[in-house]
């Protein structure tokens, strides 16, 4: 088996939540092969499900596609060394205002791995409550009109199959979800 050594990394550009960076790895055949890609922070979905089985969408503007898309609660984490869980629980509570009693693990997945390194930790939340009033995050920029819309779990995944729901992450997340709430 050949052993990818990465010889040489650079960083092209330093962002906001990731880091444009350069690489030169060595190469099966004794050749080697620069390969730039986004150097990501990570980040974390919650998939709220409601008493009656249902999951809460949110419906966000997203600047690269220039589009308003249906997703999950989610949020980078840019807080050094903060727990994926923790980071799961925060992003639900600023984004739309829940608790959650119970968070399970559905899994981590990169969602482009051909050109960044970003690991998204996925978890469904159940057991919601309302964050109180006094103590809700304030929502600026692309989070400032988000609204949660409940979903029937099978009209989501038709909306995903119909291409009404475009988020790949969001799909993978209802996907792994449906596979949970089925082996309970």
């Amino acid at each position: 088996m050949h052993e990818y050594r990465v010889l040489d990394s650079e960083i092209i550009h330093r962002g906001w939540c990731y880091d444009l960076t350069a690489e030169t790895v060595a190469m099966p055949g004794g050749g080697t092969a620069r390969r730039e890609f986004l150097d990501h922070v990570g980040a974390v979905v919650t998939v709220p499900v409601d008493e009656q089985g249902r999951v809460g969408l949110i419906r966000q503007y997203r600047v690269p596609p220039k589009e308003l898309m249906w997703e999950f609660p989610a949020g980078l984490r840019d807080i050094a060394g903060e727990d994926p869980a923790v980071a799961a629980r925060r992003e639900l509570a600023e984004e739309v205002d829940l608790h959650a009693a119970e968070l399970v693990k559905l899994g981590e997945y990169y969602t482009t791995p051909g050109i960044s390194n970003e690991r998204l930790h996925y978890y469904l939340a159940t057991g919601l409550t309302p964050v109180p009033e006094a103590d809700r995050h304030e929502r600026t920029d692309e989070e400032t009109h988000i609204e949660l819309v409940w979903w029937d779990l099978d009209k989501a995944l038709d909306a995903v199959a119909d291409g009404e729901i475009r988020n790949g992450v969001c799909a993978l997340a209802l996907s792994l979800a449906r596979l949970h709430l089925e082996r309970r």
